[in-house]
Parts: structure tokens; sequence; C-alpha cells
């Protein structure tokens, strides 16, 4: 039979059996599984290259409440595999989340597309991700993953870890109480330097597309109940040399991980008054995270007060603060700032306490 046409140039919105006929024919879904996507909930931390196509497949998909959350604003290195972003984002300085919200209610405005501008640490990570069925990473940053695995015990969510660089990547679905979590399986935080990055060995496109559609497909099972079609695996792909290594990970649950098993949420509960300096891989820059106690003023009256400092560029998102001797600064409204033209985390602070005077 063929399928009810829409009118062409109306401004009424398709209905579902129109706009996700072919994913409610698929029996695994039908109509039942689409109404169950339609009513879920799910954050997206990290809306680089495997983010931006994980959102992509879940707004397409019409899972009802898109949560996007990124740190860091749209760059020219970003457009290579960053599939959400073109020059003109580049050019306006957008934030990420924000530029990628733009694209993705675009797509499907039935969507509730909630972009958030902001790093996920231990002050802000169970109010960002306690009210989500699903959490899938989309970062590139080992000490997030293991915050977003203690988030996923405490709170009994499924969180969907994904990684790639270079022409290899892997995938895992963490259930908590059911399956082994990140932690049983990789019990301490690798070493700086120890692990291939991005800067290190490279990325091609289409690597960072597979994984991410691997993690996507796997939020589509969970969230229709399909849960005996969950792979179960870690599942490690090398795509350059045809590779293929899945380690089963249902006995791999450990009665001593400090997370699942003993309850223990270290990271979580780990809160400091002491600004923080994280080096962003590969970046040349590193990220100023103030203590909750010395906030800067808002952004117009701190632009106002720059301006003998350099080149200064004010949006709704951030500051941009362009100085003599190369070093850029990019400030965002909650304190948070982005160094660039350094790799010295002592040289970042000192730029931040002298530029803002906290």
């Amino acid at each position: 039979m063929n399928e009810p046409a829409e009118s062409a140039g109306s401004d009424q919105l398709p209905a579902d059996d129109i706009r996700y006929a072919r994913q409610i024919r698929f029996a695994g879904v039908g109509r039942t599984g689409q109404q169950a996507l339609s009513a879920s909930k799910a954050a997206v931390v990290g809306m680089g290259a495997l983010g931006s196509v994980i959102a992509q497949h879940l707004v397409r998909s019409g899972i009802g409440f898109v949560r996007i959350i990124d740190r860091d604003i749209v760059e020219w290195s970003n457009l290579q595999r960053q599939m959400l972003y073109g020059e003109r984002d580049v050019l306006n300085l957008l934030p990420k989340a924000e530029a990628a919200a733009a694209r993705l209610r675009d797509m499907n405005s039935s969507v509730a597309v909630e972009p958030v501008v902001a790093d996920v640490t231990a002050d802000n990570a169970a109010s960002l991700l306690h009210d989500v069925d699903v959490i899938l990473d989309g970062t590139d940053n080992f000490s997030v993953r293991y915050l977003l695995n203690e988030v996923s015990a405490k709170y009994g969510i499924p969180w969907i870890y994904g990684g790639a660089v270079g022409g290899a990547g892997a995938t895992m679905t963490v259930r908590p109480g059911i399956t082994a979590c990140y932690r049983c399986l990789f019990p301490e935080t690798p070493a700086p330097g120890s692990t291939d990055t991005c800067e290190t060995a490279g990325i091609l496109s289409p690597v960072v597309d597979i994984i991410a559609s691997h993690q996507a497909l796997e939020a589509i099972k969970l969230l229709t109940g399909q849960h005996s079609k969950l792979h179960g695996k870690l599942m490690q792909l090398d795509f350059w040399n045809n590779g293929y290594l899945p380690l089963d990970i249902k006995e791999a649950r450990r009665p001593d991980c400090p997370v699942c098993g003993r309850q223990e949420y270290s990271l979580l509960e780990r809160h400091t008054d002491e600004a923080a300096a994280a080096s962003l891989c590969g970046r040349n820059t590193i990220q100023i995270t103030p203590s909750r106690s010395s906030m800067p003023p808002a952004l117009e009256e701190t632009a106002a007060r720059l301006q003998s400092a350099g080149h200064v560029t004010l949006s709704p998102y951030l500051l941009r603060l362009e100085r003599p001797d190369g070093i850029v600064l990019v400030l965002f409204p909650d304190g948070r700032a982005l160094v660039q033209g350094t790799d010295s985390p002592t040289k970042a602070r000192a730029v931040y306490a002298e530029i803002l005077g906290i």
C-alpha cells in the first residue's frame, strides 16, 4: 500500500506514520517501539565527531528528548569529521552544543533538543544526567568516562561507551546491575601519553561514523525494550586492517569493583574550591574551570574592561580575547575559559588570573 503523500509546500508537520514509516515497518521497532522512542529521553555527552553522528540518529529516529552537552566551540580542525558543523559556525565562534541544536531542530522539530554549553564535572554531572533513560559517550576524555560510569551506577541509567582513533574504534553498552561496568574492565585511568589520541594517531572520518552508529543502534535497542538484541560485548573494530575482536563482558563483573560492586562514587563526591586546569588533547589549549567561590563578572562587563588588553570579540555565548603575544582566551558565561596557545597549565592559570583578576 502506498503511504499518504505530504502536501507540497505545506508547513504542517507530517504524522509519525509518515515520518517514521520505514522504521515502524521494521519488525524490531514497530508502532509500539516507535511510541517508546517518542517517550524516551537521552543525553549525549560530547558533541564532537562521535556525538555529531549519535545525535543525528537519535533525533531522526524520533527519540522524544535529546540533551546535548559540550564544553567547546567549533574550530577549523573539527570540520573534517564532525558532521553537524560548517565554516560559518567557526567564523561565528559558536559553541558546539548551540550550533548542533540548530541543525538537529531543523532535522526533526518534533524532538525536544536541549543544548548545554558546559564541561561535565562532579559538580554538575548528576543534575545534567540523572533524569534521562540512556547516556551516550561522545567524549575523548577518560576522566569524563569514569564520571559517566559512576552516574550510571548510582542512578541505574544505562550508558554506551564509544571511542575511535586512527582506523579503529570500540563500543560497549553498560547496564547497571546486569553487565560489567567500565571500571570493571578498566580499573585505572591510563597514564597520560600511554594511549593513542587523534593528535598522535589521527582519525578517519568513516571510522567515527561506524562506531557512533553502533552506539546509536544500541540506544534504539535499549529504548524499544529489545534487550536480547544488545551485543553484550566490548566491541573492538579495526576497520583499516579489517580486524574484529568482540570481548564478551557478561561474566566480567567484579564483586570488588569500587563502583558497581561496592557502590563507591569517589569522582562524583570529589568537590573542590580550587580552579582546575585540564589540557585539551592535541589542541595546545588548557581549559580553566574556576572554583565556585571565584566566578568572574558578566561577559559584557569583562569585555569593556579588556578593550586595552587585545582584540575582543563578544557574542551571546562567549567572549574571545586575542592578546598581542598570541595567547587567546575564550571565556564562557559560567567562568570557564579556554586558554589557547599554550600547553602549560601553570601558564594558563597565570593568564587567567592576570586577565580576570581571580
